[in-house]
């Protein structure tokens, strides 16, 4: 009966706006008004006894009393009067309602926030105790209300709160995806919260997982996953990589961070992708200084390295940065070099970048032979004597050299060759022309002659 007199009510002012435009205004503005605050219901304010203990404070809001437990098939009751709340009092909007409603954006509603979050907190610790059968939707339930108590109260403590437990709740869901995109979301969101550790060692959980659903073959590139949600839709193994990147992008000081780049970066040795790997144990070892993978990193690193070497066509550069990754290893772990498998382990890598260094002297030796600078050659192989005395290349080194000695330094040019290069002009640098002002020497001015040039005694004047 109450809502047909409040439409007949509305059917009135409505008309009245209709007939009479100022009075029409002033009645529509309030009705917008009452319908944007929504009447409170009549009764006495509700108990607080049935709050738990949560993991955060609560904010201080505008209302003074605690609203009712929300539920989710409840419609909205309201009174008579649309203008009046059940105490009598004028039901005008609160601020951030107001800017809400102009704005479109949504407003905070800490109470209603908070018993969104008891509930998904009580469902999460149902689903806890629950048999395995039925546990997994329970706690799906339970990281919906999370969420809902998110969506009330954005960029609050409580929002963070709720953040990490509708992650935890898809975690323990098995629904991975999800699990990573709300604690991405809380570590993007929320830089500094408090609860960063634990969800960076969840990512790293679920990255782990990935690599090994990768490594197990179930994940071919050619397949598309549609109906398991603990894994992605394709790339497993790809995904794995970029979450753990994640981590240490989001917390470069974490606890995590050093783990998660050392895991990306032998997930890459182990697909043979050094050159990634090579900028992972790279930034390890110079960002993570007291990492307890930094060992690990050196000798990495140095394997790394060499599989990215092309050959004695391309550049060395790559082995100058092994050899200094070697000497520097000898001079940070000497007591981890004390094991014989680590000694050996870098004495043979060293071997193996003094055998590429000399096979790039050769390499560039024979060339000098072949275009018959012998000259050249000879000093190229000296170094190889000199510098990797017990490679291989040495013992050829000291035969060649036997033999190249006695010949020119510079290949000899026959009678036609010479004519032929006379009869074009030559490279050499022409001499400078000689004018007045480089004849003289000190205060001394020479001599004029009848047959001397014109007395300007500058080159540029010269030139003019």
């Amino acid at each position: 009966m109450n809502k047909k007199n409040q439409h007949m009510d509305r059917s009135r002012r409505l008309s009245l706006w209709v007939l009479q435009p100022s009075l029409g205004v002033g009645l529509l503005a309030g009705t917008l008004l009452a319908s944007t605050t929504g009447c409170q219901t009549s009764g006495a304010s509700a108990s607080r006894s049935w709050f738990p203990k949560l993991p955060f404070r609560s904010v201080a809001t505008s209302e003074t009393e605690t609203p009712e437990p929300v539920q989710a098939e409840e419609t909205p009751r309201v009174a008579s009067n649309p203008v009046t709340n059940a105490g009598g009092k004028l039901g005008l909007p609160s601020t951030n309602r107001l800017v809400g409603y102009v704005t479109g954006k949504k407003h905070e509603d800490i109470p209603r926030a908070k018993e969104y979050y008891r509930r998904g907190d009580e469902r999460f610790r149902q689903a806890a105790r629950a048999p395995k059968a039925t546990r997994t939707g329970m706690f799906a339930e339970a990281a919906e209300l999370f969420q809902s108590a998110g969506k009330e109260a954005p960029g609050s403590g409580l929002h963070q709160d709720a953040l990490f437990m509708q992650g935890e709740s898809l975690f323990f869901a098995n629904d991975l995806n999800g699990a990573r995109d709300a604690f991405e979301k809380l570590q993007k969101d929320f830089p500094r919260n408090r609860h960063g550790d634990r969800a960076a060692a969840r990512l790293f959980s679920i990255s782990k997982y990935w690599i090994d659903v990768s490594k197990s073959g179930s994940d071919a590139w050619y397949s598309l996953n549609l109906f398991d949600t603990t894994r992605p839709l394709r790339d497993a193994d790809g995904h794995a990589v970029r979450v753990l990147d994640q981590i240490r992008y989001d917390d470069p000081t974490g606890k995590l961070a050093d783990d998660a780049t050392m895991a990306a970066a032998a997930e890459h040795i182990r697909n043979e992708q050094y050159e990634k790997a090579d900028e992972f144990l790279t930034d390890l070892r110079e960002t993570f200084t007291d990492s307890d993978h930094l060992f690990l990193a050196h000798l990495l690193g140095i394997r790394c390295k060499l599989e990215i070497y092309g050959g004695p066509e391309y550049s060395e550069l790559v082995l100058d940065e092994a050899d200094e990754l070697v000497k520097q290893t000898r001079r940070r772990f000497p007591n981890e070099l004390r094991e014989e498998k680590y000694n050996q382990l870098l004495a043979r890598a060293a071997a193996e970048i003094a055998y590429h260094k000399a096979e790039k002297l050769a390499f560039r030796a024979k060339y000098r032979e072949r275009k018959k600078e012998f000259g050249a050659a000879a000093q190229l192989y000296r170094k190889i004597l000199r510098d990797h005395p017990t490679t291989p290349q040495a013992d050829r080194a000291r035969e060649v050299l036997a033999e190249i000695e006695k010949l020119p330094a510079t290949p000899t040019q026959n009678v036609a060759i010479r004519a032929i290069a006379k009869a074009f002009p030559s490279s050499k640098r022409s001499t400078p022309l000689v004018t007045v002002d480089s004849l003289q020497t000190g205060d001394e001015t020479p001599a004029e002659s009848p047959t001397a040039p014109p007395t300007e005694t500058t080159g540029k004047k010269l030139l003019r």
